[in-house]
């Protein structure tokens, strides 16, 4: 009886001097501090260019509009339509059109008539 006793503090001295003990989940800090940093300048341009995308997008599926004359300039959301298009109506349209186009938080638009013969 007394072997099964000092092989029963032998294990639990072994386990002690070991370091064992309870375990605990760890958290990954690289990855939780990769979700809260903030957003890269290469990202930052591609989320911008792939809102001019979507914005060019609307404007040519637009009925009775003449994109061809309009750039698109998106940053964080606000988009810049600058350019000339063929009469006053369609600077109101190309407006309401990239306003409605999903990421877009506000558009100015400093379209204007084009000039006959230019």
């Amino acid at each position: 009886m007394s072997s099964i006793k000092n092989s029963i503090i032998v294990v639990v001295v072994t386990a002690v001097m070991a370091g064992v003990a309870p375990a605990y989940a760890q958290t990954d800090t690289a990855a939780a501090s990769a979700a809260t940093a903030p957003p890269t300048k290469k990202a930052i341009r591609k989320q911008n260019h792939q809102l001019e995308i979507k914005v060019r997008h609307a404007l040519t599926a637009t009925k009775h509009l003449d994109s061809s004359g309009v750039m698109i300039l998106a940053r964080g959301g606000e988009v810049t339509l600058l350019g000339e298009v063929p009469d006053a109506s369609q600077i109101q349209t190309a407006g309401s059109a990239a306003s409605k186009v999903a990421g877009v938080t506000g558009v100015t638009n400093d379209l204007h008539v084009s000039e006959p013969g230019n």
